[in-house]
């Protein structure tokens, strides 16, 4: 295994097949990866290894788990505030028995805030991890494994024109899951649903979740493609020496901060 690691920043690793990105779509986007900031980085990797039984890396002070599907990664910062109130309020994994998960979470003293059927019709749970971030489980008995990510939802004010952004910006798929408006990039399915309490989302930066991560294929060539048609950079693309991973930052139009990575996929 090989890691690396610039500041609130994936920079790569995958060394399982459990951990391994979907294929790539026609504009050459797959899932990465969710990047949590964290009071207590022991407390994250306990919660992701214990209930997720995901593989703990760590290495020049990279801090994360690989789970099946995405890599978690931590930086050791104070959030600004949880999940909730974010444009992107939680994100979801799909798991083989959802009364032995919730055993498990209350055996460990998880909370589980609520138990409910979903809009699909399966059995959800709602699970808090370390951080107040806020974890959706669905179940799925036909999953071999223990359990596989499922999607990220944002609570935002237009999911229309956001789900338009997605397809314009990225050339994600246009979809509808049960009743939510939504995106699919390979790996992920965005769900979008609109807000009912609040005015605007708040960005995500410097909350507990911080960012999430897409890879892609010739990723120079589609951060200029990105900036010819008017999108604007946070961090412009760039090379990491002698790490074989280039990267950008961008926020989308409710404030939620993606990284796009390539070379994410070799590790």
């Amino acid at each position: 295994m090989r890691l690396f690691l610039l500041p609130a920043l994936l920079l790569g690793f995958l060394g399982s097949a459990n951990a391994q990105l979907a294929p790539p779509n026609e504009a050459g986007m797959s899932m990465g990866h969710v990047h949590l900031n964290t009071r207590d980085v022991e407390a994250q990797r306990k919660f992701w290894t214990v209930m997720f039984d995901a593989v703990p890396l760590k290495r020049a002070g990279l801090d994360g788990v690989k789970t099946n599907g995405i890599l978690v990664l931590f930086t050791k910062q104070d959030p600004t505030a949880g999940t909730v109130g974010g444009a992107i309020d939680h994100f979801g994994y799909k798991v083989r028995s959802l009364p032995e998960f919730l055993k498990r979470a209350h055996a460990n003293g998880y909370p589980i805030p609520r138990e409910f059927k979903g809009s699909e019709g399966f059995p959800n749970a709602y699970i808090t991890a370390p951080d107040d971030v806020k974890i959706e489980l669905q179940e799925d008995t036909t999953l071999t494994q223990w359990v596989v990510f499922q999607h990220l939802h944002y609570i935002i004010k237009d999911p229309k024109a956001t789900q338009a952004w997605y397809v314009k910006t990225f050339g994600f798929d246009t979809t509808q899951r049960s009743t939510h408006v939504s995106a699919n990039v390979p790996g992920a399915n965005l769900s979008l649903d609109p807000l009912r309490n609040s005015p605007e989302p708040a960005g995500t930066k410097g909350r507990a979740m911080d960012h999430i991560g897409f890879e892609v294929k010739n990723l120079e060539a589609f951060c200029a493609k990105l900036e010819a048609n008017g999108v604007k950079f946070d961090v412009r693309y760039r090379k990491i020496p002698g790490a074989g991973i280039a990267d950008a930052f961008l926020t989308d139009p409710n404030g939620a901060y993606i990284e796009l990575t390539e070379g994410l996929d070799r590790y």
